[in-house]
This record gives structure tokens, C-alpha cells and sequence, in this order.
């Protein structure tokens, strides 16, 4: 009888949960789509306050200079909306903050929201007593936020390439390194050897490409320090990645350090790195970002590498753009896994 009742409310507790989640999936359904442009966000705040010190804070955190792209672009872009003028037009844009400061709050902080008047869209509220509490939640939580909104971001696009994709190209790439990024439609396969993958995307003025490599692991070695990577990098691109004339071929610039971060994003480790790649002995050159990981045994580094050059035009949102393609990596599931 008691086996019998736990049974029971194990099937009770997984009936609530699942008829929970029907309900937020039928309430997705039902809410519209989102509006505004890819990397904008609305500020709903008072006039004063965003003039005012609240304002300033915010927009140096979520304003600041994308870090690594050649000419000056923020982070996000930054609308303000007064909260009497806040009504239906705006309440289902992308990425909204709602700033409310009022004295009678009496929890203080930040709290995070999914698909409130949209979808798929992500709402902050700040709520605090005084400007003065304001500033300190959006200083404290500065990071949080500007992750939160960049990887709505990233999510959104990676939703979009999957609606629209280019199905003959992730076999490629799993047969070569056990795995694959997901690609938009449009994207184009330029080369293939043994160890290395090159497929872009190029319209007039504007190329996107995703590089995909792998080499081995040397015992002894610190394969995943910047130096390593960048090293092998280098060898791989000047290898395979030809300029337009004679002695040209793609590398890491030197005029600026890239940058390392340490992450782990769905179950995978990865060492992302961020920087400038130029065409040797020519004037080409733009932003990248590249994850470089383990194989499945270990005995591999595999690279998946993205680049954008477009001369005439800000780069940030190509460079996001890529930068998803990397970020939806899945490895192949094999019949056990399944």
C-alpha cells in the first residue's frame, strides 16, 4: 500500500508539472511575436532618473563598447520609453527593463521574466526604494543582465537558423569531428580536407564565415592556453585559408592581444577567444570569435572558429550572428545515447 501511494504521488506530482508546462507552451503560442531591432532594449524609466544617475549606470553597463570589433558599437542599443508612454507598442519588444523606484518597495533587487507580453522575449525589473538603491541592484548586477540579454539574443537566432537550415552541411562537419554547429539557409561549403572545413555565407560587401579544425593533442602540452591556441590557429589558417594574391593568407592580427574566457555552455567546456584576424601581406582583416574543446576522446582539439568581414559596415550583429552558429554545437547522439 505505501509503494503503492508513492507511486501515486509520484504520478500526481509529474501530472501538475507537465500540465504546468502545456499551460506556459499554450500561452507562448498565444502571446504575438516580438518587435524591435536585434540587440535593442527598451528602458522604461522616468525621464529624471534616466538623466539622472540611474540612466548613467545603466548605459555603462549596457552601452559599453562591444569589446574587440575595429570601430566603436555598444553592447546593446538603448531606448527610452517613460513609463506613462509605456502601453501595448512597446510591451512587445525583444528585450525590455522595467525601472521601478518607489518607496514602498520592500524587496530590492532584480527579477528576470520570460515572454510577459511576447514572445520570445525577456523582461528585468528593477525595483528599488530610492534612486540611490537603484544604482547600487545595477552595479551588483550588472553582468547578469547584459549575459541575460545576450543570450536571449543568442537564443533567438539560433531558433531562426534551425527553422531555416541548411541540412546538408552539418553531416559534413559531424563526419569529421563527431559533431556539429547548426547553419542557416544560404551558407555554402568552400572547402573540405581531412581536418579542416570552411563554409561561409557571402553576399556584396559582407562575408561570414565559420572555420571548423581540429589537431592533436601533445602530451605535456598546455593545449588550451591562449598561446597554444592561437599558434595552432595560426598554422591551420596560413594552411588553408589563402588571400586573393600571391604569399597572402589569413592570421591572427597582433595589434591587439586576443582575449581568453573559460566556459562551460550546455553540458560543453570551451576556451572562447576573441580578436582580430588579417590577411598576411594584404589589408583584410575583421573580428572572430572561436571555441576550442576536446574531442570525445580526448585525443583532439577541435576549433570552430567564426569571422565576419564587411569594410562598409558596423559588425557587431554579423559577429553575434556567427558567434550563434558556433554556440548551438551539438555532438552526434549515437543509438545508445538515444
Amino acid at each position: 500500500m505505501k509503494k503503492f501511494l508513492k507511486y501515486m504521488a509520484i504520478a500526481i506530482a509529474a501530472a501538475v508539472a507537465l500540465s504546468s508546462c502545456t499551460e506556459q507552451q499554450k500561452r507562448k503560442v498565444l502571446l504575438p511575436n516580438i518587435s524591435g531591432k536585434a540587440g535593442e532594449v527598451i528602458v522604461v524609466i522616468d525621464k529624471g532618473n534616466w538623466e539622472g544617475q540611474v540612466g548613467t549606470v545603466l548605459r555603462d553597463s549596457l552601452a559599453q563598447e562591444t569589446p574587440y570589433l575595429p570601430q566603436r558599437e555598444p553592447l546593446f542599443g538603448l531606448v527610452n520609453v517613460p513609463q506613462n508612454a509605456f502601453t501595448n507598442m512597446f510591451q512587445i519588444h525583444r528585450n525590455i527593463i522595467v525601472v521601478n523606484i518607489n518607496n514602498t518597495v520592500t524587496e530590492p533587487g532584480i527579477v528576470i521574466r520570460k515572454d510577459v507580453w511576447a514572445a520570445p522575449q525577456t523582461v528585468i525589473y528593477i525595483n528599488a526604494a530610492d534612486s540611490e538603491s537603484a544604482v547600487k541592484i545595477i552595479q551588483e548586477n550588472s553582468a547578469l543582465m547584459c549575459v541575460t540579454i545576450e543570450q536571449a539574443e543568442r537564443d533567438r537566432i539560433i531558433g531562426n537558423i534551425k527553422k531555416y537550415e541548411e541540412l546538408k552541411l552539418a553531416p559534413v562537419v559531424t563526419e569529421m569531428i563527431g559533431g556539429s554547429p547548426h547553419f542557416p539557409s544560404g551558407y555554402k561549403l568552400k572547402k573540405r580536407t581531412s581536418d579542416f572545413i570552411w563554409i561561409e555565407y557571402a553576399i556584396q560587401d559582407v562575408t561570414q564565415g565559420i572555420l571548423a579544425y581540429k589537431y592533436p593533442v601533445v602530451e605535456g602540452e598546455q593545449m588550451m592556453s591562449l598561446e597554444s591556441i592561437i599558434e595552432n590557429s595560426n598554422e591551420m589558417l596560413k594552411n588553408n585559408v589563402p588571400g586573393m594574391f600571391e604569399n597572402t593568407y589569413m592570421t591572427t592580427s597582433t595589434a591587439a592581444r586576443p582575449g581568453i574566457e573559460y566556459k562551460r555552455y550546455k553540458g560543453l567546456d570551451f576556451a572562447e577567444v576573441r580578436g582580430f584576424w588579417e590577411v598576411y601581406n594584404d589589408y583584410m582583416g575583421g573580428p572572430f570569435v572561436s571555441h576550442a574543446f576536446y574531442s570525445k576522446d580526448g585525443k583532439d582539439i577541435i576549433v570552430l572558429q567564426g569571422f565576419v568581414y564587411a569594410p562598409k559596415y558596423d559588425k557587431r550583429q554579423y559577429l553575434r550572428q556567427v558567434e550563434s552558429i558556433i554556440y548551438s554545437f551539438e555532438w552526434a547522439k549515437n543509438d545508445k545515447e538515444e
